[in-house]
């Protein structure tokens, strides 16, 4: 394995509308973690890459910090109207502070890359000036004009292009300086300018997420490469005490008392973050963040729920599903579930449909009956590899 000296340009400039949400979908969530910190991660992790840089849309720039918090990143560049304007940028911003010998450009869109697709890119560059991974066309190719079949289409030779594609860097900032606009990927730009670039063989993994249907695929593909399936249970217990509201998920509700805890007391986040820990048998909660400990007294329990979800990360785990309960005569939980299973998920970085919130009483029996406190019960379902 030859040790190159590359970079990683990561394009997330798009807006992504075809897959559908509020959200551009390098940003969405796939499981516990965005879209596009899956397409990073493989170049971070990658002993052949010395860096990676993403380039953006400066309107989601809130987006990116949040979804790349933690890595070890270049500093984002702020990308164009298109495509080739975003990887020109990318390429400029590299030329002003050292550029690296080689470059590989790969598109947001594709989270799945297999290290074996970089190395064998890496490679190819060793002899020619510019590489991308293909596979071949196997379905028949028709041409369809004004809603019927027109011609059939020769598929020999042809082929898929994928990303990452990777350069000379030199030989690439040239070509994108010169090129006129109009050019969907780099190997396009290369093949004008009459540089052969070399094929490798591509990988199905590398698919690229448009539609909404392949976000979908995306989960399948991760829960399918997920196939230990884990449970954690959590329970917790806080009497209530003098004030005038509760925090219970994350949301604060007015009430004629509140929860009592050397934490904010977060009954509901305390049992979810047991729950995670149990999953990956991790201890729990009271032994990582111990009561006694004088720097979490009025802690906000978000920040023990997203350590249990750092840890299920760290062992390349994802987080399926979760399911809390909070048991309670009071406050009413109905009108606030909405808000708890949206605040649960931005904590967790998972969809909202991933998270259930249910309440019940205890007909007036025991503690909970007796209006003295409020109970949660949570169950967290992890996927590790």
């Amino acid at each position: 394995m030859t040790k190159v000296d590359a970079i990683a340009i990561i394009v997330a400039a798009g807006r992504g509308e075809r897959a559908g949400g509020e959200l551009p979908k390098q940003y969405r969530p796939l499981l516990s973690k965005p879209l596009l910190r899956w397409a990073v991660e493989p170049f971070l992790v990658h002993p052949r890459i010395n860096g990676v840089l993403v380039v953006i849309d400066p309107a989601f720039e809130a987006l990116y910090e949040a979804a790349t918090e933690g890595l070890d990143l270049l500093a984002p560049v702020m990308g164009g109207a298109t495509r080739q304007q975003s990887v020109r940028a990318g390429l400029e911003a590299l030329a002003a502070h050292g550029a690296p010998a080689h470059v590989l450009i790969h598109d947001a869109a594709r989270p799945f890359t297999p290290p074996a697709v970089i190395d064998r890119v890496l490679d190819a560059l060793e002899t020619h000036a510019a590489a991308l991974p293909v596979l071949a066309v196997a379905d028949s190719l028709k041409r369809v004009e004004n809603g019927a079949v027109a011609a059939s289409v020769e598929r020999a030779g042809l082929a898929r292009a994928q990303t990452p594609q990777g350069f000379r860097f030199d030989v690439l900032l040239k070509a994108h300086r010169a090129a006129a606009e109009g050019y969907t990927d780099d190997a396009g730009i290369l093949e004008a300018t009459g540089l052969p670039v070399a094929a490798v063989a591509g990988s199905e993994e590398l698919f690229k997420v448009t539609e909404a249907t392949d976000l979908a695929r995306a989960e399948r593909h991760l829960l399918a490469r997920h196939g230990d399936v884990r449970t954690g249970q959590g329970f917790d217990v806080h009497r209530f005490g003098p004030g005038d509201q509760v925090i219970l998920a994350g949301v604060r509700i007015p009430h004629d008392a509140a929860l009592m805890g050397h934490s904010d007391a977060d009954v509901a986040l305390h049992a979810l973050t047991d729950a995670l820990l149990g999953a990956i048998s991790a201890g729990d909660i009271g032994k990582i963040f111990p009561p006694t400990d004088p720097q979490w007294k009025g802690m906000d329990s978000a920040v023990f729920l997203t350590h249990a979800r750092d840890l299920v990360t760290q062992q390349g785990g994802v987080i399926a599903h979760i399911d809390l309960t909070l048991i309670c005569e009071q406050p009413r939980i109905g009108p606030h579930r909405d808000a708890m299973r949206q605040r649960i998920a931005e904590i967790l970085q998972v969809d909202v449909s991933r998270v259930s919130v249910k309440a019940t009483t205890t007909e007036g029996l025991g503690f909970t009956g007796r209006s003295e406190g409020i109970a949660a019960q949570a169950i967290a379902t992890v996927r590790l590899p």
